[in-house]
């Protein structure tokens, strides 16, 4: 799936400062140190997905951006590729929406860019969904179920069955394990990669799919389908964070963004938005992660 952005009208500036828009291109936000716009206020642009990640930013620029003097540009996509381009290539100041090890798997393959990840923000818990299974054991012998096809995403997915109890995977697998190092297969089930956003969708002509967060929330998935099984979220790796240009990482703009993504007021938001499926991390305070989905 190409990405794609859409265009939401800005707030006057007579409403705010904190103007939000979503658009498919343009130029570079000026830096910090490179001056403010008319307003007064420091431009950002930061691209993010669609839920959870732009609709927060859309709080953040709604409700605290100008009194921290900063104007949010919110550039939204619909995959997983085009904001580290986007990045790299300066066409953004920021993005939010991906994991250290998605970073990590993309910059090892994108040797020229030189982004850096911040600091994390929130976890969105990896469900295992059905439509047709009402619990782990309605799963049929040779079950097709699910799995994003990027390496990262794969390898928590991977981690989610095995926690699951539907395969064992070697001792050595690590945190990113692939399809190769499943060790037994008790009920035969065939894994299936599918780009994480077509996931939902794809629920229809499957037994079951283990759905990022964020394309679960989308497509409204937690009320529309069976949970399975939830991931561990204590000790998670996968948590989604901030990520600039590495040397924009220390920016008083950049750092002003970071410390609003972990106010009291956006994890509050957080929580009662998403009710348990996105869970903020790195409070004001150093307070603990809400309680994973069901507990």
């Amino acid at each position: 799936m190409t990405g794609r952005t859409r265009v939401r009208a800005a707030r006057a500036a007579a409403v705010t400062g904190a103007a939000v828009l979503l658009a498919a291109c343009g130029s570079p936000s000026e830096r910090a140190g490179e001056g403010t716009g008319e307003d007064g206020l420091t431009p950002l642009r930061v691209g993010a997905t669609p839920t959870p990640h732009a609709e927060i930013l859309e709080f953040v620029a709604e409700n605290m951006a100008e009194d921290a003097g900063l104007r949010l540009e919110i550039v939204e996509y619909t995959d997983y590729n085009q904001p580290n381009a986007a990045l790299a290539e300066g066409e953004l100041d920021a993005n939010y929406y991906q994991t250290a090890p998605f970073l990590e798997e993309y910059l090892e393959g994108n040797t020229g860019a030189d982004l850096t990840y911040v600091s994390d923000v929130h976890l969105e818990a990896f469900g295992l969904y059905s439509r047709t299974a009402a619990e782990l054991d309605d799963l049929p012998e040779g079950a097709e179920i699910g799995v994003p096809n990027d390496a990262s995403n794969m390898g928590r997915a991977l981690n989610l069955l095995a926690e699951s109890g539907l395969v064992v995977l070697a001792e050595d697998a690590g945190d990113s394990p692939t399809e190769d190092d499943v060790e037994e297969n008790p009920l035969g089930i065939t894994v299936t990669p599918v780009e994480a956003a077509q996931l939902p969708r794809s629920l229809e002509d499957l037994d079951a799919a283990v759905v990022n967060g964020n394309y679960a929330l989308e497509a409204d998935l937690p009320s529309s389908a069976d949970v399975l099984a939830w991931e561990e979220t204590e000790d998670n790796p996968y948590a989604n964070g901030l990520v600039v240009r590495s040397e924009d990482a220390e920016a008083e703009d950049v750092v002003r963004l970071d410390e609003l993504l972990h106010s009291a007021e956006v994890q509050r938001f957080m929580e009662e938005r998403w009710e348990g499926v996105v869970i903020p991390l790195g409070g004001p305070e150093g307070a603990p992660p809400s309680a994973r989905p069901g507990e």
